[in-house]
């Protein structure tokens, strides 16, 4: 059975991967918002911009998650 290290660094990793998706999907978004707000769809994009915010803080909170698997 692997150890607690070796758990650690393979939640990590995977972690990791699911943040740069996380990344991904939010530069998507930005884009769409960018062009929603060019053509006039105000609301779809505030709800766009709501949800890269959210995208954000949860970043926020997974890159805490992998630094204390990382120094674990």
């Amino acid at each position: 059975m692997p150890d607690s290290s070796d758990t650690n660094i393979a939640t990590a990793d995977a972690l990791t991967l699911l943040l740069h998706n996380q990344h991904a999907i939010c530069a998507a978004i930005e884009e769409v918002t960018k062009w929603l707000s060019e053509n006039g769809v105000v609301s779809a994009a505030a709800n766009a911009t709501a949800a890269m915010e959210t995208l954000d803080k949860n970043a926020q909170a997974i890159t805490r998650a992998i630094m204390r698997l990382r120094q674990s």
